[in-house]
């Protein structure tokens, strides 16, 4: 249950994001999360690029094989509600989404072993780009 990170481009995450994910560190956080964390440009929640994901971001995936259409938001763990979409960092789908730009592809696997890709068609909410600097 790996999320692969193979992108096209590279991670960024925000200071806040950075700062709150570290805390999780420690706490069983599957090994991508501590490799996203110790390789990611970190940036300035205020000078973010509207266009990056980051956490509480609402994205437009299409899947690379069905060419289905899916919004997820990526949420702390206490804030995953699955079947409204709102997906944990922690989770394989999760990881592999943070950090990256509209236009790159994450990819990873799920429980079972099943390899999936999707691109980032666009971010529908991401709340930086609304002056909410703290969420």
């Amino acid at each position: 249950m790996h999320a692969m990170v193979n992108v096209h481009g590279e991670r960024m995450l925000t200071d806040l994001d950075f700062s709150r994910l570290t805390k999780l560190v420690g706490h069983h956080v599957p090994p991508v999360l501590e490799h996203l964390l110790a390789n990611a440009d970190i940036t300035s929640s205020r000078a973010v690029q509207p266009d990056v994901v980051t956490m509480y971001s609402r994205v437009e995936l299409v899947d690379a094989h069905t060419h289905r259409r899916q919004v997820l938001t990526v949420c702390y763990p206490q804030d995953a509600e699955p079947a409204a979409g709102f997906i944990s960092v922690l989770s394989p789908v999760g990881i592999s989404l943070l950090g990256l730009k509209v236009g790159d592809v994450a990819k990873w696997q799920t429980p079972h072993g099943e390899e999936c890709a999707a691109m980032i068609e666009s971010i529908q909410f991401q709340p930086e780009a609304t002056g909410d600097y703290v969420t």
